[in-house]
C-alpha cells in the first residue's frame, strides 16, 4: 500500500533513511514469528525454542507482502518519484492477530504522469500475486484435508477463485464431507493474496484506486463513493466486516490527486497492466473471507 498514509521518514540528498525501517522490519519478523508458533500450538513463553515453529509462516507472510512494496519502490525509483523504504508494521502475536499490520511506502514527491501512476499502483500488487502464487502451491503441498466435523466450531477462511484454483491442482478435488487444513505456509499464501484484494479495491488512494484515477480522471471521486456503497451492501449480504472498511476508506477520504496529464488518452501498454491488475483483483477478491464452519 502506497499514499498519504504511513510513516513520514526525511530524505538525504534523495536517499532513504534506513534505520527506522530496519527496526520495524526486525520486530515484525519477531512478531509474526511468534504468531506462527503460537498457531501451530506453541506456549511461547514457558517453551521458548518453539518459537522455530513460527519461521516458516513469518517467511513466507514477510516475503510477500515486502516483494509488493519492493514493487511500488522499484517502479516509484525508475519513474523518479520518492518514496520510504519499504516499511512493516508490527502487531500482537496473539490469536487471531498475525504478527503485522502489514507493510507499506510512502510517497513524498508527486506522480505527474499517467503512467507513472499504473506504474507504481500497479506494480506491488502484481508482484505480491506471483509471490503468493509461488507460496501458495508451496503450502498447499504440506496441507491436509480433514472431515468438515473436525473443524466445528473454528474460523473458516473463504476462498478466492484462485485460491480456489490452486487447491485443486495442488490437492484434487475436495468431498463435500471434507476440507483443507492450511499449513503455515499456505495460510500466509491466502493471507498475501486477501491484502493483495484489498489493496486493489478501487476506491481513494489504494492501489486500485490509482488505477481508476488513471482511467476515468475527475470522476474517480463518484465512483469511490459508489465503490464505497458497494461495500455497505456487502457488509449486510456477505461479511460484517466490510462495515468498517467502509467506514475506514470514508473516513481517510476518496480525494486523488491530479497528475499533469490527467486529460490525455491512457496508453495501450498502460491499458493492458491496468486490465492485468483489474483480473488479479477479480481472482483475488472475496466477498466473505472468514465464517465460523
Amino acid at each position: 500500500m502506497d499514499g498519504n498514509d504511513g510513516y513520514t521518514m526525511a530524505y538525504g540528498a534523495g536517499r532513504p533513511r534506513v534505520l527506522l525501517p530496519l527496526a520495524l522490519f526486525l520486530a515484525t519478523v519477531l512478531t509474526t514469528v511468534a504468531s506462527g508458533a503460537m498457531q501451530q500450538g506453541v506456549d511461547i513463553f514457558s517453551s521458548p525454542w518453539g518459537l522455530t515453529q513460527g519461521v516458516p509462516f513469518s517467511a513466507s507472510l514477510l516475503l510477500i507482502l515486502g516483494t509488493h512494496e519492493l514493487g511500488h519502490f522499484i517502479a516509484s525509483r525508475r519513474h523518479g518519484v520518492l518514496t520510504t523504504l519499504p516499511t512493516f508494521i508490527p502487531a500482537p502475536p496473539f490469536p487471531p492477530m498475525i504478527g503485522t499490520f502489514g507493510a507499506l511506502i510512502k510517497i513524498k514527491s508527486p506522480i505527474t504522469t499517467k503512467a507513472a501512476l499504473v506504474d507504481i499502483g500497479a506494480a506491488g500488487p502484481l508482484a505480491g500475486f506471483v509471490a503468493a502464487i509461488f507460496v501458495t502451491i508451496w503450502g498447499l503441498g504440506e496441507s491436509i484435508i480433514v472431515p468438515k466435523a473436525m473443524a466445528a466450531g473454528s474460523l473458516g477462511l473463504g476462498s478466492s477463485i484462485i485460491f480456489q484454483a490452486l487447491s485443486y491442482l495442488v490437492m484434487g478435488p475436495l468431498p463435500d464431507t471434507h476440507d483443507v487444513l492450511l499449513s503455515p505456509v499456505a495460510f500466509a499464501g491466502w493471507i498475501g493474496m486477501f491484502v493483495t484484494a484489498m489493496n486493489l479495491l478501487p476506491i481513494g488512494q489504494l492501489d486500485g484506486g490509482h488505477l481508476v484515477y488513471a482511467l476515468l480522471g475527475p470522476v474517480h471521486r463518484a465512483f469511490s463513493i459508489g465503490m464505497i456503497a458497494v461495500l455497505v451492501v456487502l457488509g449486510f449480504a456477505a461479511w460484517p466486516g466490510w462495515f468498517i472498511w467502509a467506514g475506514l476508506i470514508a473516513f481517510i477520504g476518496t480525494f486523488h490527486p491530479p497528475v499533469e496529464d490527467q486529460h490525455e488518452p491512457m496508453d495501450g501498454r498502460r491499458r493492458l497492466i491496468t486490465a492485468a491488475t483489474a483480473a488479479v483483483f477479480v481472482l483475488t477478491f472475496i466477498p466473505a473471507p472468514f465464517y465460523i464452519a
